[in-house]
C-alpha cells in the first residue's frame, strides 16, 4: 500500500542568511556561488565577520532534500524523511521548522549528542547565493537511516547530491536506491549544486549506478558533469543516464524530458533578492505534480512558478498558505 509520495535523504541544516557585498569574498577567500565545506571552526569565524559587518538577514531551516520535501508537502503531498539531528537547540529548531509534523522522519525523541549541521548562506545583490557548510552530525547519515519498510510503501525515493561529500552518508544513499530498485519504486536523484559535479563527479557517479529515473539540475551543473558546452549535447549526455529530467535555466525557464520529447517551461519575470533553495523548491513542486497526476507539462508550471516566487522572498521555503495560493493561481 502506498503511503507516502516521497520519500527523501539528505543533510539536515539550519540556514542562517546575510546580504554581503561582493567584496566580502574578496576579503574572506571565499568561492562565490558555489556551497563549500568547512570545519566547524573556520565556520565560526566566518559567522562572526558576518555578524559584525552585516545584520542577521533570516534562519531558517534548510537542507536540499529537506526543503523539497517540505515544499511538498505544504502543497498537499505525502513525505518521509531520513536525516541526521543532534539534540541541541539548533537541532530543536530545525525539527520545528519541517513544519508541525507534515514530514514524517526516522528521527526519535531522543537525538544523539553532537552538533546539528549549520549553513552560511551568503547573498549578494544580483540574488546569487554563496554557502559555507559545516555538516556536523548530518554527515554522520548512515545505511541505518534507512528505512526499508518505508521505502516499499513510497512512490519516488530522493536523493540530495550533497551527500557524497560523507562516505557513510553515500553509502546510504546507494543504499536507498538499490533498496528502490529492488522494490520496483521510482528513483529520483538532484545535483544539488556545480561544485558537487565539479569536485565530488565519482561519488555523483556511483549514486547515479545505472541511471536514475527522474533527475533534477540547473544548466551550469548539466555541462559540468557532461563535460559538453553545448546546452544540446550536455542533454543528449543526460539522457543517457536518466529516464527524465528537469533541468533549470533562471530567467529562461526550464527544459524537461518526459522519456520521449523535450518540453520547454516558460520564467515568470520577477524581482529576485534570494536564488537560495529556487532549485529546491522546483524539485518539491514538480514532485508533488507527478505523483498526483499531472502531466509534466503542468509540474513544470507549476514548479516554474512556484521556484519563481521564492526567489522573491528571503530564505529557501515559502510561508504554508502560500502554496494554496499558487495552486489556485494555476486552476
Amino acid at each position: 500500500m502506498t503511503r507516502f509520495d516521497v520519500y527523501g535523504i539528505g543533510n539536515a541544516l539550519v540556514d542562517k542568511e546575510f546580504e554581503v557585498d561582493d567584496q566580502f569574498f574578496t576579503e574572506a577567500g571565499i568561492e562565490k556561488g558555489f556551497m563549500t565545506l568547512i570545519e566547524a571552526d573556520q565556520q565560526q569565524r566566518i559567522l562572526d565577520l558576518l555578524t559584525e559587518r552585516y545584520s542577521l538577514r533570516k534562519r531558517a531551516g534548510g537542507g536540499s532534500a529537506a526543503n523539497t520535501l517540505y515544499a511538498l508537502s505544504q502543497f498537499g503531498g505525502t513525505a518521509f524523511y531520513s536525516c541526521k539531528v543532534a539534540n541541541d537547540e539548533t537541532g530543536d529548531f530545525y525539527v520545528s521548522e519541517l513544519g508541525d509534523h507534515n514530514i514524517h522522519t526516522n528521527l526519535g525523541k531522543v537525538r544523539e549528542t553532537g552538533m546539528t549541521g549549520r549553513c552560511l548562506v551568503m547573498v549578494t545583490p544580483d540574488a546569487e547565493r554563496t554557502m559555507l557548510t559545516h555538516l556536523g552530525i548530518s554527515s554522520e547519515v548512515s545505511v541505518d537511516d534507512v528505512r526499508e519498510e518505508i521505502v516499499t510503501q513510497s512512490k519516488y525515493v530522493y536523493i540530495e547530491g550533497y551527500l557524497v561529500t560523507s562516505e557513510s552518508a553515500r553509502a546510504a544513499a546507494v543504499n536507498l536506491k538499490q533498496t528502490a530498485e529492488l522494490n520496483n519504486i521510482k528513483t529520483a536523484m538532484t545535483f544539488s549544486d556545480p561544485a558537487m559535479v565539479e569536485y565530488f563527479r565519482d561519488g555523483i557517479n556511483e549514486v547515479i549506478g545505472s541511471g536514475v529515473d527522474l533527475l533534477f539540475c540547473n544548466e551550469k551543473e548539466a555541462k559540468i558533469w557532461s563535460g559538453e558546452q553545448d546546452f544540446a549535447m550536455a542533454c543528449e549526455r543526460l539522457s543517457a543516464v536518466a529516464r527524465q529530467f528537469c533541468i533549470t535555466r533562471g530567467a529562461r525557464g526550464a527544459l524537461l524530458y518526459d522519456g520521449s520529447e523535450y518540453i520547454d517551461i516558460a520564467p515568470h519575470s520577477v524581482k529576485a533578492v534570494d536564488t537560495n533553495g529556487a532549485g529546491d523548491m522546483f524539485s518539491g513542486a514538480f514532485l508533488y505534480g507527478i505523483t498526483q497526476g499531472m502531466s509534466f507539462r503542468q509540474a513544470g508550471d507549476l514548479a516554474s512558478l512556484a521556484s519563481a516566487t521564492v526567489v522573491t522572498e528571503f530564505g529557501p521555503r515559502l510561508r504554508p498558505e502560500q502554496h494554496g495560493e499558487l495552486l489556485k493561481q494555476l486552476s
